[in-house]
Parts: structure tokens; sequence; C-alpha cells
């Protein structure tokens, strides 16, 4: 699986159970999506079949569990299958349900893991659209304490740490971590969500949960003097059967264990990584969340989107550059230029239509002797040659011998410089093919970017031509 590119499942994934709040029954299918689709749900069971977008502007209520709105139509207890499909790396499904609540199932994602699992991914032919956080972006609602924090990682990953303190004996305070992304079907998705039993008492009593049970939920009781007639009060209001129960000495009732000592933390993690899917591009990034709930978990989530609309309204461009395609070793092997003139230090990104790479400019170089004493400046030809050297790197790939072969510029159109490039730059070059190449032709635009702005933009035409031809080549054979 190609981490950089966007997926969808190979298939559709059925489950049904029934709504945490309203106990009736529910299906729910996962279908493929198109690529840029992102996530979305239908409610099969209204008139006309309504599509809600999974967008955090569209969040109408955070009450035990995310719920969307659009107009009159509701989906509730998004954030289980949400996480589920985002830290398995899909991208792109339909979400359909047949009511107005995801089903709760054992009140974790491992069953939605498991349904994605089953059917399996379908890689796309589109890159995925990362956003990476370059600076902090911070968080904070004093009455209910919650912080969030989200900060830039050395190698671009999604990693998430949370604390929670519920001020409780049995509970106290827990922390859960999460890495990378793998972690998560196994670490993070068994864990259950968790009520105290006062909480199960007031919400039985407003009529709420009548899917609840003790199967799909760890329950937690941290008062003294609880008796068997009060738990039996309360699975009357719930309409279930009674059965007895004990509490042991951690608070949680004896109808399950707990699958970590701090489940309860990890099912905090869980739910915030459903509600930053609704962020609608994947993050690259860590963040640290302190007494996390839905209505912070999403408010971050409009964070996070605000910097991103700041971002695009500046026109600032940001680029991976942790990542390594094909480093200076490489690159001398494909290209035949040499010092003083090979100008391309790496490159990070390359599909079948795109390239990005770059190279840092130091006082080191001997343009600048002469370009100009006290006044360093790279050369507008040189920056056009460096970008060239990077399509000419796309060019030679597409060959299985490309140390045979030499790039020859035959035009360039569209030129302009739009800042100085000094010493102590790094000019980031990303170049598009315009039209397939044909014939040993190459034609490419590229622009070239210091700290995200243009410096300088060329629309490109290359051939590619075998300059020699390895000995042990077969012999062509003569035409009649």
């Amino acid at each position: 699986m190609n981490p950089d590119k966007q997926h969808t499942l190979k298939d559709s994934a059925t489950l049904k159970g029934v709504g945490l709040h309203t106990g009736e029954p529910v299906t729910l299918n996962l279908r493929p999506a198109p690529v840029g689709h992102g996530y979305k749900f239908q409610r099969t069971d209204l008139e006309g079949e309504p599509i809600i977008d999974a967008d955090a502007d569209l969040v109408v209520s955070t009450d035990r569990g995310t719920t969307l709105g659009k107009g009159d139509v509701r989906v509730n207890t998004t954030e289980h299958v949400l996480a589920a499909l985002y830290a398995l790396g899909v991208d792109n499904c339909l979400i359909q349900v047949s009511g107005p609540e995801m089903p709760i199932m054992d009140g974790s994602a491992r069953p939605f893991v498991d349904a994605i699992e089953a059917v399996g991914l379908q890689e796309q032919e589109a890159d995925r659209n990362w956003y990476v956080l370059k600076e902090p972006i911070w968080f904070e609602t004093k009455e209910r304490g919650t912080e969030m924090l989200g900060v830039p990682t050395p190698g671009g990953e999604f990693r998430l740490t949370v604390m929670v303190d519920y001020n409780s004996p049995v509970l106290g305070t827990q922390h859960a971590s999460m890495y990378h992304a793998g972690e998560f079907k196994d670490e993070i998705a068994p864990c259950r969500t968790f009520v105290f039993l006062r909480e199960l008492e007031q919400l039985a009593k407003a009529g709420l949960i009548k899917g609840g049970d003790l199967d799909n939920a760890i329950v937690l009781e941290d008062r003294e003097g609880t008796k068997q007639d009060d738990l039996k009060a309360i699975a009357k209001l719930l309409g279930k059967e009674y059965r007895e129960v004990e509490i042991r000495r951690n608070g949680v009732l004896n109808t399950t264990d707990l699958k970590f000592f701090n489940e309860p933390a990890r099912h905090k993690l869980l739910d915030i990584v459903g509600d930053l899917a609704l962020v609608g591009r994947p993050i690259k990034g860590h963040i640290l969340a302190a007494r996390p709930g839905h209505f912070g978990n999403t408010t971050f989530a409009k964070r996070i989107k605000e910097k991103i609309r700041e971002e695009e309204k500046s026109g600032v461009m940001h680029f991976d550059l942790s990542k390594t395609v094909y480093d200076i070793n490489d690159i001398e092997k494909i290209l035949p230029h040499r010092y003083p003139f090979l100008l391309v230090d790496r490159i990070v990104h390359m599909d079948k239509e795109t390239i990005t790479g770059y190279k840092n400019i130091t006082m080191n170089e001997p343009q600048f002797t002469g370009h100009f004493p006290g006044n360093p400046v790279m050369p507008g030809v040189l920056q056009v040659e460096a970008m060239a050297q990077v399509g000419g790197i796309f060019a030679l790939s597409q060959v299985p011998d490309p140390e045979n072969y030499t790039t020859y510029f035959l035009k360039t159109d569209g030129v302009r410089y739009r800042r100085k490039v000094i010493p102590g730059d790094t000019l980031v070059f990303h170049l598009r093919l315009l039209t397939p190449i044909r014939r040993g032709i190459v034609h490419m635009k590229g622009v070239g970017y210091v700290n995200g702005q243009p410096a300088v933009e060329a629309e490109m035409m290359a051939q590619i031509a075998r300059d020699k031809v390895p000995a042990d080549a077969p012999k062509a054979k003569a035409e009649a």
C-alpha cells in the first residue's frame, strides 16, 4: 500500500447492529467511492436518500457523540466508523446508513476495522492530499478543561497523545499514545466507550441509550453503597433483562474485563481520530490532547480547516522535504552532469505526471565569485537549468538505462523571475508533465519556490536522446 496515494474499498462492506440511543436496528454499508470523494454519509431510509459530507463545519451536536447535520437531516455517532476508515488509510468512501445512527456494535471501532480489512483496499490514481502541520495550532476551553495542541513531526507521521483526568477515585488520570496509524488496529480500535453508572441512570431517564448494554460499554461506578436493587432499577430503565453483577475494586462492573489498563484513555484517542477525519484531509503532525471530548475535538478540527483556508488564500506552497525518492548518489546515476553543474540535491516526490526536487543554495558555489561580489544572487539561467535537471530526472527515470541518455533543451517559454534567490535558500522545484512523452519529447511546466513563495517559473521542452549504446546490447537487424 502506497501511503501517498488515495485509496478506497475494493468492495462494499456491510455491518448490522442497533443505534446507541434509539435502540433501533440499523444497517451500515461502506461502499467504494471515486478519487476526491472523501467521506460522505447517506441516509438510505429517507426520501431522496440525502447525503451529508463528513465535514467539521457540519457538526450540529457533540452530546455523547458527534452528530452531523444538513437541513433537517442528521447522522449521529459518526466517530467510530470514521476513525476506522481514517486510520486504515481509506480516503474515499460512501457511508450508507438505514437510520439516524451508526450501529454501536461493541462500543469500539474494531468491528468496522474488521469489515474494512475483509474487503481490502484499492489504490487509486491520485495523490493523497496531505495536510502537514508547519507551525503549532492550539485550542483551549476553560469551562470544559480541554486543551489541544498540534505541532509538526520531524518524520511527518500522524501521532496522538492523550491525557484524561476525571477526578474520580476509580478512573483517575490516564495517558495513551499512538505513534503511527499502524498501531490503531490492535492498540486503539478494540477499546470500548465507557460510562459512569450515574450517567447511565441519567441517560436512561432521559429516554436515551436505548441501544446501550453492558456488552457494548465499560460501566464504571465510583460511588460507595451501590446495591443490587439500584442496578436492577437501572436495568429496568434500560429495558434490559437484569443479571446479577458486582462492582470490582477498580470500579468496573464484572460484566466485562478491561482490554488495557488504560482502555478509557485509548478510547478517547480513538474518538479524536474519528473527529479529526472531519478535517477532510489526512494530517501529518503530532496532536496532544488533555481532557478531550467531542466538542473540543471537532472545534480543533475546525481550527485546522481555518488554517488550511488561510494558507490556500495566501498562495504559499508547502512541500514535505522529509522523504527521499532519489538522493545525490542516485541522481548521479541518472544525470550526466557533474560539479560544478549538477544543480539538484534531492528528489522528494515523483509520480506518473509530477516530480518535486530541491537545490540547497550555498555560498560555496563558484557563480557567487562574480555574481555579484558583496551581493550574491543565484543567476536566473542557473535557476532554469536546475529546474530543467529536475525535469530531466523525471524523463530519464522512464527508461531502463538512463546513464546512456542525455536531455537537450528544445525551447523554453514563459520564463518569469519573481524574487531573488540567495545563499541560504532552498529552491524547491515542482514540475508537471503537460503532454505525454512521445518520441523522446518531454514537455513540462515548472515552478521553483523559496519558503513556499514562487521564485521562478518556466515552460520547458526537451528531448531525451541515446548518446551511447552499451557494449552488450544486441545488434539491430539490417532492414531489407
